[in-house]
């Protein structure tokens, strides 16, 4: 096969891992194909704008045995591999036809985590020294990988991602034999968290990391905990997560739990966020709350503490987690649109972060006359309405 035709599947398989940020806020801009084949992805980057990267793994073989993945060691299905050199000829060629924002540089497992973490680093090299690329370059780190090989990849990545997967080792030996969850993945987070502090030489380095969901027994609960702890504690820049397709792996692990609600998502979460492929509507939006909760921890100033959970130590799914925190707590309203704080403002149902700063410097020159002139859509003003007065 030629490179082209090897990457139209091994993109194809990369789909799978969302921590580079593969969306957009438009629903229609999709990962598309090139006239050779090979699959890009559209990206949010750090400015709000959108661009154009190159997503691939450089093989789908894979020595691991996740019962989630479907490249995982005992399924049947194309096995298929490219060299550092084409991988990296083909992208430059790539980047001078279009003007790319990067590459996102996955793997399975190929023998070791060492020896597949020396074709990702070696692809990053000839890109780096042969090609004299300064773009972005995001990294999947292998769990398992050796220090050095970690370092390798932070010296020349842009961002590097290694997927937590589970909350926690007993979640985590229900779908893998293969790994040492304390060692290969807890290990490596905090190394790499290590490796990029304020002060150390990779502190410009950005770092991802990635929930699947619902393909163990973990509950929203354990999950948001770890969140809350990589992001207090481990200073992760995002986390993600991705809805367990049944079928995707082994079909065995049902990847639902809970009934289809009957409200629709909030306000509160970009569309970029809501992914939507064929698969049961109730596990995409236990995705889609998880990612409220997530953005509440990132925007809001909400804490782990703040958010509610059912008998199970899920979230409700009929109601985002802001609404229930409001619901949950009437002492704190109504909220005063002419003196309340920014952060007042933001535990307000239906505003978020660039409503509140708005509305904070409007009334700075000019008195906020009625909650219509806040000029927000109709049904973000509807579910603010009850949560505000004037003065």
């Amino acid at each position: 096969m030629d490179t082209a035709s090897k990457l139209d599947i091994l993109a194809r398989d990369a789909q799978y891992d969302l921590s580079c940020a593969c969306s957009t806020k438009r629903p229609e801009e999709h990962r598309k194909r090139t006239d050779s084949g090979s699959w890009l992805y559209p990206v949010t980057v750090a400015s709000g704008g959108s661009g154009i990267m190159l997503k691939t793994l450089m093989s789908n073989m894979c020595t691991n045995d996740c019962k989630y993945c479907p490249l995982r060691e005992c399924n049947d299905t194309s096995r298929i591999s490219l060299q550092p050199e084409e991988l990296a000829r083909f992208f430059m060629q790539l980047q001078a036809q279009r003007n790319l924002i990067g590459i996102f540089l996955s793997s399975g497992v190929i023998g070791s985590p060492d020896k597949t973490m020396d074709r990702l680093v070696a692809t990053a090299q000839l890109l780096r020294k042969q090609y004299r690329y300064r773009g972005y370059i995001h990294i999947k780190m292998i769990p398992g990988a050796s220090h050095a090989a970690m370092d390798a990849a932070l010296s020349l990545a842009s961002a590097v991602s290694l997927n937590i997967e589970t909350p926690g080792a007993a979640h985590c030996a229900k779908l893998s034999g293969a790994k040492d969850y304390e060692k290969d993945i807890i290990g490596g987070l905090t190394y790499i968290s290590e490796k990029t502090a304020p002060a150390s030489p990779y502190a410009r380095v950005n770092k991802t990391s990635q929930f699947i969901v619902g393909a163990s027994d973990e509950s929203d609960k354990e999950i948001l905990a770890y969140t809350w702890g990589m992001y207090r504690r481990l200073d992760f820049d995002r986390l993600y997560y991705s809805a367990y397709q049944a079928g995707l792996g082994d079909p065995s692990i049902p990847g639902e739990r809970h009934q289809m609600p009957s409200v629709l998502p909030s306000d509160m979460l970009p569309l970029a966020e809501l992914r939507m492929p064929q698969g049961n509507p109730a596990i995409l939006m236990r995705e889609h709350r998880l990612y409220q909760a997530d953005f509440l921890f990132r925007q809001y100033g909400f804490t782990y503490g703040d958010l509610f959970f059912d008998h199970g130590g899920n979230l409700d799914l009929s109601v985002d987690p802001k609404l229930m925190w409001a619901q949950r707590n009437p002492d704190r309203f109504p909220v005063s649109l002419s003196r309340a704080s920014k952060e007042d403002l933001l535990r307000v149902p239906g505003i978020g972060p660039v409503m509140a700063k708005k509305i904070v410097a409007h009334r700075k020159h000019t008195p906020i006359s009625s909650l219509e002139s806040l000029r927000l859509p109709e049904y973000l003003l509807e579910r603010a309405k009850p949560y505000l007065v004037l003065h």
